[in-house]
């Protein structure tokens, strides 16, 4: 494994939370157990919409908002 083991550690324990409460990452979870896809792919999926979540809110200074959408094509 590679990366800030600490930091991997702090994800786990919250991708549990945020498929409960985070609308978002419980919709990705929803879906990629839906494909038939493994729970820890999806656990997986979520932990890394929880790092580009924070780091998204870490870099516009605004607090979350979760009815922002984003306008960047895709």
């Amino acid at each position: 494994m590679v990366g800030n083991r600490k930091l991997r550690n702090l994800l786990f324990l919250c991708q549990f939370n945020a498929c409960k409460h985070n609308k978002a990452c419980k919709a990705i979870y929803d879906r990629i157990v839906a494909k038939g896809k493994s729970k820890k792919l999806a656990l997986i999926a979520v932990a890394n919409k929880l790092l580009k979540q924070s780091f998204a809110i870490t870099k516009s200074g605004r607090p979350c908002d979760e009815t922002y959408v984003s306008i960047l094509p895709r």
